[in-house]
């Protein structure tokens, strides 16, 4: 499939940059962690529970397990590396000299 010119304008219209001012709507960083985090966690649970269906035999597939499984791992990771880069970020200003 070869895109056209047109067809990439068509695509880069379509992506809004995100807003840096505090207008209303707009999540704050620390909601943005918090939301996240609880999205981590809702996934770990429903990996739980779909392991916990496969291997108690409630019908649950052993495709449907491993992709939540997947997701959860996903989630986590990404937690992980924006945490990294937070603490990272962190000690790099408590660094810095004044």
């Amino acid at each position: 499939m070869v895109i056209g010119a047109s067809g990439i304008g068509q695509i880069a219209t379509n992506i809004t940059p995100p807003r840096l001012s505090g207008a209303p709507g707009e999540m704050p960083f620390g909601g943005m962690l918090r939301s996240m985090i609880d999205q981590t966690s809702a996934l770990d649970a429903k990996a739980s529970d779909a392991v916990s269906g496969l291997l108690s035999g409630k019908g649950v597939e052993i495709h449907d397990a491993m992709i939540a499984t997947q997701k959860a791992d996903m989630a986590f990771e990404l937690a992980l590396q924006v945490r990294n880069k937070a603490v990272g970020a962190y000690q790099q200003m408590m660094g810095m000299q004044f």
